[in-house]
């Protein structure tokens, strides 16, 4: 079993990009709706910090429910746990694809990223 696990969405177009530019290759990798099982917060943490701490860039700040909480006010006023708790608490609030393995922790599709970050050692 595959310790690479990709967070999608079904109805996301750059999720579905993802997951086909991931199968084009071969990655072996296992998927969970990011809406049924949002990531953990300790997944939450192993992203936060491959992201230097950028709360910011773990949120889907297109999102509906994001705007409709008004996060981009309150976000600045959150610690780290409060944060991570409320992304681990809706998986739709979590920047998708979420791509999170041994040495591997991508947020968004970004394809070079994406093939420098899984090109084989």
């Amino acid at each position: 079993m595959s310790r690479l696990i990709a967070y999608l969405h079904p109805k996301c177009s750059t999720c579905e990009r993802a997951r086909q530019w991931l199968r084009r290759r071969g990655v072996d990798f296992a998927e969970k709706d990011i809406r049924a099982t949002p990531p953990s917060p300790a997944e939450l943490r192993t992203m936060l910090a491959a992201l230097g701490g950028k709360r910011g860039r773990l949120f889907n700040t297109s999102g509906l429910e994001y705007r409709a909480l008004g996060l981009a006010a309150k976000l600045p006023g959150l610690d780290d746990a409060g944060a991570l708790a409320l992304l681990a608490g809706s998986g739709m609030l979590v920047k998708r694809p979420f791509l999170l393995g041994p040495g591997v922790a991508l947020v968004g599709f970004d394809e070079k990223a994406w093939a420098a970050a899984l090109a084989p050692a």
